[in-house]
């Protein structure tokens, strides 16, 4: 099919589907707690029972437009435990908002200078409207895509992360009520939200219990740190591991600020091994006529569908890995290819998306695992693919995106452990 053919069969769709109104949000959702558990206040209770959002129901016409998502998920209750960030591992306290427009954040640490995050579950999808949108009236089209990102998905990555020896930032869905003397200025803007709550890419690390940690940086840390060092070393082999990892669990968007690194000292070296963080677009579920058309890779290649085959790699292949996979033997993707085959068990697939609520796996759980194991399957094959295309582009000749810092990591001063 024809790129001209396309854009008239889109530019059609939209028309059809603009004529019966597509309503979008400009902001973030604040979701609805439906039941207090164990107390009629939400700063005693236990734990709330919330929605998320319901504003990505869609009746017939907007899911076969637009696709069905997980707009179920999005709407069906959820049990979080209520936190006060007082008493949260010792007390912990707030230090700076952070994240993208999308996501609210909140940095936070604790005594012994463990960093944490808040992210919202909820997206503000505003930022993402082109200019082009707005003047067509279709800015609906583009905020009604959060639904394809599955609200909980983060929440099952971790425990398949662990069976494969990869670190990661542990998110775990807490509601966070007001409290002014912990969130100060804060409070207004985090009150009465649900959110993840999980290691930031800083601090001492001592959460990793490592007898040998030094800290806990971001990509751009490493970099710096890495610069001039001699004794500076990657596991290139566990962050190959990582990147085949995603390929599986069908996330697309992994940049340089989508990982930390934990150092440590390895006596004669300086270690750095690589740790996931921002799990939102795992198992993306894009679909409809609409999303369709847009993602063919000859209109739009790096927003990839999570199907069983993955049907465009290059899509999946970032600058990132351009910069620290150029040069690397082919050999070790396949060794790393191998070692997930082996270890990403369909037990060990299963239970970890079984730790959802039963809810939610009887919604997504059975098709998200057939298409991981067909991933898995065949991820020999996407591996060697993978590779050949880093290969093909070359180095990497600009600074990383989320990260100022240019040029191959060759390695400033060693790194001493944390007292």
């Amino acid at each position: 099919m024809t790129v001209r053919v396309l854009f008239s069969l889109l530019f059609l769709s939209i028309f059809c589907f603009t004529q019966i109104g597509c309503n979008g949000i400009r902001y973030r959702p604040k979701g609805e707690v439906v039941k207090i558990h164990q107390s009629d206040k939400i700063i005693s209770a236990d734990s709330v029972t919330v929605i998320a959002a319901k504003e990505y129901q869609a009746g017939l016409w907007k899911k076969m437009m637009q696709g069905k998502g997980y707009r179920k998920a999005w709407e069906t209750p959820i049990a979080v435990p209520v936190v006060c960030l007082d008493t949260l591992y010792g007390g912990l306290t707030a230090k700076d908002k952070g994240g993208g427009e999308q996501t609210l954040s909140l940095e936070l640490d604790d005594s012994l200078g463990n960093d944490y995050t808040l992210r919202s579950v909820n997206k503000n999808p505003e930022s993402l409207i082109p200019p082009f949108a707005e003047k067509l009236n279709i800015e609906g089209i583009v905020t009604d895509g959060i639904s394809a990102q599955h609200p909980y998905g983060s929440l099952v990555v971790g425990p398949m992360a662990d069976a494969l020896g990869l670190w990661h930032s542990n998110p775990q869905l807490i509601f966070v009520p007001s409290q002014p003397e912990v969130l100060d200025s804060f409070n207004q803007e985090f009150q009465d939200r649900m959110f993840f709550f999980e290691y930031e890419t800083s601090g001492s690390g001592k959460w990793t219990k490592l007898p040998n940690i030094c800290e806990v940086t971001s990509t751009e840390g490493m970099q710096e740190l890495a610069h001039g060092d001699p004794y500076f070393h990657m596991d290139t082999a566990n962050l190959v591991r990582a990147r085949l990892f995603d390929l599986i669990v069908g996330d697309w968007d992994r940049h340089a600020k989508n990982w930390g690194w934990i150092i440590t000292d390895e006596g004669e070296t300086t270690l750095a091994t690589v740790m996931a963080c921002d799990r939102d677009n795992v198992f993306y579920g894009i679909g409809g006529i609409i999303p369709s058309i847009i993602n063919r890779p000859s209109i739009q290649p790096l927003l990839r569908p999570f199907d069983k085959k993955i049907d465009h790699m290059p899509g999946y292949v970032k600058p990132f890995d351009s910069y620290f996979f150029y040069g690397v033997d082919k050999k070790l993707f396949e060794e790393q290819a191998d070692f997930v085959k082996e270890h990403l068990t369909d037990e060990v697939m299963e239970n970890a998306l079984r730790t959802w609520p039963p809810q939610f796996y009887e919604l997504d759980g059975e098709e998200i695992l057939e298409k991981m194991k067909s991933r898995r399957d065949d991820i020999k094959k996407y591996a060697k693919e993978f590779h050949e295309i880093v290969q093909e582009r070359g180095p990497l000749e600009e600074a990383l995106k989320g990260s100022t810092a240019f040029g191959r990591m060759t390695g400033k001063k060693k790194r001493t452990k944390v007292n």
